[in-house]
């Protein structure tokens, strides 16, 4: 019994022994380990994340002033001063706007203030930094890096644009804006019908992927009765930008279609005469008449001279323009004047404001174009076009505009 004991221990221990000699020979041939063993440290590289900036973030109220705003933010006059006279070539930080905000970031390891921002308005933005060595300020404005995303809206008019635009969910931004593009081909005070379409393709401005107001209206269409209107932005040089027709001309005309942006007519034009109940009388009314609220700005349809600033009867205060040899234009019981006798002005400009004066009922403009010395219907003059594309830029035109031409098909 004890020989094969110790017979069955003698060759388990040659197994064991060949076992380990073999692993050992293994283990050389695949790791290349010399006939000594070297133990290496291995270091474990852990990357410590950047300390975040401190921001303050600063409600602008109204009445309140920059200084009085550095103050309360802790920030001591001497500083205040130096961040404003350091911003001047930029920016007047003295015109800060009530409901928007100061942002002041500080170094989060020494709490030193290390940048001021403002959004200035809807396009810019100021960026002032600090030079921790130098301990110097330097401003910046720049454009607001916007993302921008094309979108596009249509609807049906019920009763009007406004009233469609908020039915559909579209910014009344956005409206104000498509209005404007066709303020030299409608007037909608007057041409809108019930039925009417419009569609539009703009660009849409978005912040941490928020919206936060449209841009450019690109392309457009309105559908007018019987008639359909489109028109396409284009930049055909620094001199000839705007919008045209599918053609290539310009539809910024001579004058603009209504001479208020935010209008209604109350009377239209008329060759006879007209009886006003409230003066008892019966006069002429070649003009047009838009009813609005007092002080509503009134713009000059062109550019032109102004010739006539004052009081003049019945028109009470009154304004007349000479656009040209051919054209004047007439603007009838302002509350008050922007302009004076002389003055060259451009499509556009604001000259007056809606009032009640003279032979009056109420607050409107009274509103006259003039042709050859006759009152005319400014409604329905065929006024001439600006420039239109020139014929070696039409293919990149069309090319341009293909794309807006099917989303609004």
């Amino acid at each position: 019994m004890n020989k094969k004991r110790k017979l069955f221990y003698l060759i388990s221990s040659i197994i064991i022994i060949s076992l380990s000699s073999f692993l050992f020979v293994a283990q050389k041939q695949l790791f290349g380990f010399n006939n000594s063993i070297e133990i290496k440290e291995i270091e474990i590289n852990k990357e410590i994340p950047p300390l975040v900036d401190i921001e303050k973030r600063i409600e602008i109220k109204s009445g309140s002033t920059f200084g009085q705003l550095m103050t309360e933010a802790g920030l001591g006059a001497s500083l205040a001063n130096e961040i404003y006279y350091s911003c001047q070539d930029e920016y007047d930080l003295a015109r800060i706007s009530a409901g928007r905000e100061i942002v002041l970031s500080y170094c989060p390891e020494t709490e030193a203030l290390k940048s001021l921002y403002y959004q200035i308005n809807n396009d810019d933005e100021l960026i002032m930094e600090r030079n921790l060595e130098t301990d110097s300020w330097k401003a910046k404005k720049q454009k607001i890096d916007y993302d921008v995303r094309i979108e596009s809206k249509e609807a049906v008019i019920n009763s009007s644009m406004y009233n469609a635009a908020l039915s559909n969910n579209i910014d009344e931004r956005a409206i104000v804006s498509l209005a404007n593009a066709f303020q030299w081909t409608l007037d909608f005070s007057m041409d809108t019908q019930k039925g009417d379409e419009f569609k539009f393709i703009y660009e849409a401005r978005y912040l941490n992927d928020e919206y936060v107001r449209p841009g450019k209206i690109l392309a457009a269409k309105y559908i007018n009765g019987e008639n359909e209107y489109r028109i396409y932005y284009f930049e055909e040089s620094q001199e000839n930008k705007g919008y045209f027709n599918e053609e290539g001309n310009s539809v910024q005309k001579m004058f603009l279609r209504a001479p208020l942006e935010y209008k209604y007519i109350s009377s239209g034009f008329t060759t006879g005469s007209r009886y006003i109940q409230a003066f008892n009388i019966s006069t002429g009314h070649r003009a047009i008449d838009y009813a609005a609220p007092m002080g509503t700005p009134i713009r000059a349809v062109g550019d032109g001279t102004i010739t006539y600033v004052g009081w003049r009867g019945n028109y009470g205060n009154f304004i007349s323009i000479r656009h040209n040899g051919t054209y004047s234009t007439n603007y009838a019981h302002l509350s008050r004047f922007a302009v004076s006798r002389g003055q060259r002005v451009s499509q556009g400009d604001v000259i007056g404001y809606v009032g009640s004066t003279g032979l009056s009922t109420g607050p409107h403009l009274h509103y006259e174009m003039v042709k050859n010395g006759v009152k005319i219907n400014p409604l329905t003059e065929v006024l001439p076009p600006g420039e239109a594309i020139k014929e070696e830029n039409l293919d990149r035109f069309y090319e341009e505009i293909s794309s807006w031409q099917e989303m609004l098909d």
